[in-house]
C-alpha cells in the first residue's frame, strides 16, 4: 500500500526555538504575531518573520503563520496590512478560524493558501465540505473527536486534514481578564505578571486536589488548559493509514529542550513506519521512554478523546 508522508507541525515562540525544532526533525512551523494570532508560545514581529522565513527556506521546510484571534471591528485595522506581508514573504499557508480572515485575504492577498482552524466546531464532515467549498485547503479537527470520527470525516472529504497528537489543548477561553482582575481583588500590585506564560498559575479543583489546570493570559483574554498532555505516539500507524496529512505537536508552556525530544520520537516514529512497520512496533517502548522521562509527572500523558467518548 502506498502511503504519504504525513507533515510534522510545530508552534515556535523564537527564532531560536525555531530552528532547534527544524533541527529536530520538524517538517514545518507555525507562529503568529500577538496582534493576529491566539495560543502560541511566542510572538513575532516582521523582522522575526522575514528571518523566519530565511530559516525555513534554507532547510527547505515549510511555514504557517496563525492569524486566529477573534476579530471585533477596531481589530480588524492592520489586518488587510499584515496578510498583504505574509502573501509578500511568501508563506506557505495562513491558520485562521474567524471567516474576516477568509474575507480579508480574498480581498488583498487572494494568493495565500487558507487552512481553516476553529479549535473546537471542526467535527463533522458536512462542516469541512462547507469550507472546502470556499477554496481551504486544510482542516484542523477539534482535539474532542475519536479515531474513528477522524478516519470517517477523511474519508468523506477532498481536502487535507491536521490534527494534534502530543501536549495540552485549550479547554476554556474568555476575553474576560480573569488573572489581572483576580490579583487586583487580592489588592496585589503584581496584577500584570498574570499575563506572562512562565508564572506558573493554575487551577484546582475542590475534589481532586491532585489535578491543575494551567491558566495564563494575553491580550485575547484567558486561557486554561488541559490537565494531561495528549500522546498518541503509539497510534499514529492508523493515522498514517488513513491518510492524515499533518500531524500537529502543541508546544505552549512547555521548556524548548522537553519539545526537541517530543519532536525527535515523533519524527523517528514517522520515518520508520514509513520504511519498516515491524520496526516501528519494536521501537514504540524506547520512542515513549524517552518521553516519559521528561515528563512532568503531575501532567500524565493519554490519549485523549482517541479512545474515549465525550461525556457533557
Amino acid at each position: 500500500m502506498s502511503m504519504n508522508k504525513p507533515e510534522l507541525l510545530v508552534p515556535a515562540k523564537d527564532i531560536d526555538e525555531l530552528t532547534r525544532f527544524l533541527d529536530a526533525g520538524a517538517d514545518a512551523v507555525i507562529i503568529g504575531n500577538e496582534n493576529y494570532s491566539l495560543r502560541l508560545p511566542g510572538s513575532f514581529t516582521d523582522v522575526m518573520m522575514d528571518q523566519a522565513v530565511t530559516e525555513v527556506r534554507n532547510r527547505e521546510k515549510k511555514i504557517y503563520v496563525a492569524v486566529n484571534t477573534l476579530f471585533h471591528n477596531k481589530s480588524l485595522k492592520g489586518l488587510n496590512q499584515h496578510l498583504v506581508k505574509l502573501q509578500t514573504l511568501g508563506v506557505d499557508a495562513i491558520e485562521y478560524a474567524d471567516p474576516a480572515v477568509l474575507m480579508a485575504a480574498k480581498e488583498v492577498a487572494p494568493n495565500l493558501p487558507l487552512h481553516w482552524n476553529p479549535e473546537i466546531i471542526a467535527t463533522s464532515f458536512h462542516t469541512l465540505q462547507y469550507w472546502q467549498s470556499k477554496g481551504i485547503k486544510r482542516a484542523w479537527l477539534a482535539r474532542e473527536l475519536s479515531l474513528e470520527e477522524i478516519v470517517e470525516i477523511k474519508e468523506q472529504v477532498q481536502m487535507e486534514i491536521g490534527i494534534q497528537v502530543h501536549g495540552m489543548s485549550c479547554i476554556f477561553h474568555s476575553k474576560r481578564p480573569l488573572v489581572e482582575s483576580y490579583f487586583q481583588h487580592l489588592n496585589l500590585e503584581t496584577a500584570h505578571a498574570g499575563k506572562d506564560k512562565e508564572r506558573g498559575l493554575f487551577l484546582k479543583e475542590e475534589k481532586r486536589d491532585d489535578i491543575t489546570y494551567p491558566i495564563y493570559e494575553d491580550q485575547s483574554g484567558t486561557h486554561i488548559m488541559s490537565s494531561e498532555d495528549m500522546c498518541i505516539l503509539d497510534h499514529l500507524d492508523e493515522l498514517i493509514d488513513a491518510g492524515i496529512e499533518s500531524f500537529r505537536i502543541e508546544t505552549l508552556l512547555k521548556p524548548t529542550a522537553y519539545n526537541e525530544v517530543v519532536v525527535r520520537a515523533y519524527r523517528q516514529a514517522i520515518d520508520l513506519y514509513m520504511e519498516d512497520a515491524d520496526q516501528y512496533f519494536e521501537k514504540l517502548d524506547e520512542w515513549m521512554n524517552s518521553i516519559e522521562d521528561i515528563q512532568d509527572p503531575k501532567r500524565p500523558l493519554t490519549t485523549g478523546f482517541y479512545f474515549k467518548e465525550l461525556i457533557f
